[in-house]
């Protein structure tokens, strides 16, 4: 397995020259996200199937010749499980690489388990076992290692004759397109405009609170999620997400409950100020301004019965098309649906994933005829 390591902007361009001239390229990064924010992006990899390079972008100035290669729609760009990459290609070069496939859509749509990695398919397609004892390694500490470097290196070299069986066995049961679009949902779905305004909604267990909590909860959110982002720290590094919702539900206006509730004490000595002037004027906040109380789609009437009726269609669907069930439909893209009907009134600008691409066919029509 040979490779190069590019370190300087243009070998960069010689390298991404080459690479647009192939149909398919094969795509990968290494990141560190611990407690940052957003991911940091430390190396990123790429095979054309002639030649592999790792590019550092730690040290490069001009990355200009990479982003016009995401941007490439002639140019194929093939990841596995890559919705933190995309993420990583978001945050560091405001684009997404497109058109991209995804592996591990691939091989579900042959009926492998949703979260199949990347190692036991190349152990079961290639007969090769991977290394993958530097899978949490630093990725932004200099210099790399040998065994790092090889390691990174053989995420897109066996990538590629992965990817060639995959498609192979897709094209065949004619699953193609439907992998083009969910790639395509999946890329839509991972980028996401934070909206402080509404970070509130994002707290595990703020259903549980009366409006007048909520009143408070909200400025707290909106607060928290506006300082990670502008310090780049993940959010419960700035303030943990059950003391927030601590102070909301009692109100806390003082440091020395802040500490006699068990906060974490590096925060309460940095934040609390911040935090007790936020709650007090949420106190003065009127009644009629409240937050609406949060509705859990599980509780209103009829729900469970409804979920069951969807979920044994589902289960048709599976036995006729031989995709998972989880795969055809999560939990989670039920309810969608459900919230759909129920809440959007069917609003066609909104369109559950159910009631698009492939799914819309296979069974999507069919649910909404049920309800």
């Amino acid at each position: 397995m040979k490779y190069q390591i590019i370190t300087k902007s243009e070998h960069l361009d010689i390298v991404i020259n080459r690479a647009r001239e192939a149909d398919v390229v094969m795509l990968d990064t290494e990141f560190v996200r611990t407690r940052t924010y957003y991911p940091q992006l430390g190396l990123i990899q790429l095979f054309d199937g002639q030649e592999l390079s790792l590019i550092d972008p730690t040290v490069i100035d001009d990355m200009s010749a990479f982003i016009q290669l995401l941007q490439d729609t002639s140019v194929l760009k093939v990841l596995h499980a890559c919705g933190e990459d995309l993420e990583v290609f978001h945050n560091s070069f405001g684009c997404l690489p497109y058109p991209m496939v995804d592996t591990q859509l691939m091989a579900a749509f042959l009926g492998h388990g949703l979260s199949t990695g990347f190692a036991a398919l190349v152990a079961e397609y290639l007969n090769v076992d991977l290394d993958k004892s530097e899978s949490r390694t630093d990725w932004l500490a200099r210099p790399l290692t040998q065994k790092q470097l090889e390691y990174a290196a053989a995420d897109v070299y066996y990538l590629e004759p992965l990817y060639q069986q995959l498609f192979a066995k897709i094209t065949q049961a004619g699953w193609w397109q439907a992998v083009q679009q969910e790639s395509d949902l999946l890329a839509s779905k991972r980028i996401k405009n934070p909206n402080p305004e509404m970070a509130y909604l994002d707290i595990k267990g703020a259903w549980q609170l009366k409006p007048s909590e909520l009143a408070v909860l909200k400025p707290l959110a909106t607060w928290r999620l506006t300082e990670a982002i502008r310090r780049d720290l993940a959010l419960n590094f700035v303030f943990k997400e059950n003391d927030l919702l601590t102070i909301a539900r009692k109100g806390v206006q003082s440091r020395q409950l802040m500490e006699q509730e068990g906060m974490d004490m590096r925060a309460v000595q940095r934040h609390s100020a911040r935090l007790i002037s936020l709650v007090k004027s949420a106190k003065m906040t009127p009644a009629d301004d409240y937050p609406e109380p949060i509705e859990r789609l599980m509780d209103a009437q009829g729900y469970k019965q409804t979920f069951k009726i969807l979920k044994d269609e589902v289960k048709k669907a599976s036995q006729t098309s031989g995709l998972a069930t989880e795969f055809l439909a999560s939990k989670k893209q039920l309810n969608q649906f459900i919230s759909w009907v129920w809440k959007q009134q069917r609003n066609p600008a909104k369109l559950p994933d159910v009631m698009q691409g492939w799914r819309l066919e296979l069974f999507g029509n069919k649910l909404n005829k049920l309800l």
